[in-house]
């Protein structure tokens, strides 16, 4: 087999999943229910983020929270502050790339 194959869960329950993590980039899957998100933290590589279910609310730097809604992609640089959240009543899941893949 010449493929590698990975699982995502397929859930409601919070998750923040490294799927791959290897020296080319960083991918990670991520579930939220209302109120929950990560801990403010400053991007350590360029990060790519896509809403595929739900609505983020993220606040960027020292900007206002915003929202965007299923099938958004954000292109965040790095050494960008983030504020990631879910504020919303329905579950929000997030495809997350980060490359290069951050320098230990």
């Amino acid at each position: 087999m010449v493929e590698q194959v990975f699982k995502l869960a397929t859930g409601n329950d919070k998750a923040v999943e490294k799927i791959i993590f290897d020296e080319n980039l960083h991918y990670l899957h991520m579930v939220f229910n209302k109120n929950e998100g990560l801990p403010e933290h400053l991007s350590n590589s360029n990060v790519y983020m896509t809403v595929v279910r739900g609505k983020l609310s993220i606040g960027l730097d020292d900007q206002e929270i915003h929202e965007y809604e299923k099938g958004t992609l954000l292109k965040i640089p790095y050494k960008t502050k983030m504020n990631v959240k879910n504020l919303c009543e329905e579950t929000l899941e997030l495809i997350v790339v980060k490359a290069p893949a951050p320098q230990q």
